[in-house]
C-alpha cells in the first residue's frame, strides 16, 4: 500500500458535503486515490505549460489551463 498525500477524513467530508448520509471505508479510500490520479496529471500538464513558457516557476495559471479538461462542474 503507498502512502497518501491527501487525508481520509477528507474524503468522507467531501462525500458528505454532496449528500451522502453514510460514507463507507471503500469509498473514501477510492475519491482519495482517483482525487490524487487527477491532481498528478493537471500537476504534470501545469509543470509542461511552465516550461513551455520558459519558466521554472508553476503559476495559478498553469494550474487553472491544465485543469479546464476537468471543469465540467
Amino acid at each position: 500500500m503507498r502512502s497518501s498525500e491527501l487525508g481520509l477524513s477528507a474524503m468522507y467530508r467531501i462525500l458528505k458535503k454532496a449528500g451522502a448520509e453514510r460514507v463507507s471505508d471503500e469509498s473514501a479510500d477510492e475519491l482519495r486515490r482517483i482525487i490524487e490520479e487527477i491532481a498528478n496529471g493537471v500537476a504534470k500538464s501545469a509543470v509542461d505549460m511552465a516550461s513551455h513558457a520558459g519558466r521554472k516557476t508553476v503559476k495559478g495559471e498553469d494550474v487553472k489551463l491544465a485543469s479546464k479538461p476537468f471543469n465540467k462542474f
